[in-house]
């Protein structure tokens, strides 16, 4: 078994990352690195426009390949949904119907303010003011070959049709509502278990995947934190102890950053609006 049979597809700002690396603590299920190959949609995208995207067939089949003995071997692009005529076709060309598909749903309103923040903490794509964005996301994403899809921060949240149809297509289909994986995570993760067929285990949760709700205090720390810059090639030589460089930098962190303020009044009720009928 040299592909994945496991694919949790979305939505991004759901707690994937966190579902991606708590399932990899199962002895059954090996979760490949880097989580977010988008293998089955990056061709038809575009290459630039995913980083550490994966295009190739034998690249990607490495992805899976462990001496682990498991069940279940998967991955975690979270474009999937977003993207789902393409996403279904290739999955039934490259691995098999009975793939387990996991889609985790988020409050659109609040995934389109945590996607904003997202792309603006670790991209330089984002300039825009949050309200700026939500107007001309589309419009820029298929005018710019090398827009990222994260900032389709309106699309992404219309999950009727992209549930709809993997339902449509898939017999086996998961779906988690963020909110109780936020109140309880180790049901929903029994809930994951049983629905495949596992046996359910206490699973350690106490370390946070992707945490959100803050930003750089300027650009140019962002510049120092996030791009592969003079000062961090400095410090790699200086200091080539992989687990010391990231302990200064996860007690310089605190310092270089703040809490982003609350979305205004005036765009949720716009969101609520858009999101209303879907």
């Amino acid at each position: 078994m040299n592909l994945p049979n496991i694919l949790i597809v979305g939505s991004a700002k759901s707690g994937t990352t966190s579902l991606h690396n708590y399932l990899n603590q199962h002895p059954d299920i090996f979760m490949c690195s880097p989580k977010e190959p988008h293998f089955l949609i990056n061709k038809d995208i575009g290459f630039s426009r995913i980083p550490r995207g994966v295009s190739n067939y034998d690249d990607y089949k490495d992805l899976f390949k462990t001496s682990k003995k498991v069940i279940y071997k998967g991955e975690s692009s979270v474009m999937y949904l977003a993207y789902p005529d393409l996403s279904i076709q290739n999955i039934k060309k490259y691995l098999s119907e009975d793939v387990k598909i996991i889609i985790m749903l988020r409050n659109p309103v609040e995934r389109a303010y945590s996607g904003y923040h997202h792309v603006k903490r670790y991209s330089s794509q984002e300039k825009l003011s949050f309200k700026e964005a939500l107007v001309v996301s589309e419009e820029r994403y298929y005018s710019n070959n090398n827009m990222t899809p994260a900032t389709r921060y309106l699309e992404i949240g219309n999950y009727y049709n992209q549930v709809k149809l993997f339902k449509e297509h898939f017999n086996n289909v998961h779906v988690i509502i963020y909110d109780d994986y936020k109140l309880d995570v180790q049901k929903e993760l029994a809930r994951v278990f049983s629905f495949l067929s596992l046996k359910s285990i206490h699973i350690d949760t106490s370390k946070r995947f992707n945490k959100g709700g803050w930003e750089w205090k300027n650009n140019l720390l962002k510049y120092l934190f996030t791009k592969d810059s003079l000062l961090k090639k400095t410090i790699r030589i200086i200091i080539p102890n992989r687990k010391i460089r990231e302990s200064i930098i996860n007690t310089i962190m605190p310092f270089s950053i703040k809490n982003i303020k609350p979305m205004s009044v005036k765009e949720r009720m716009w969101l609520k609006q858009y999101y209303k009928k879907d």
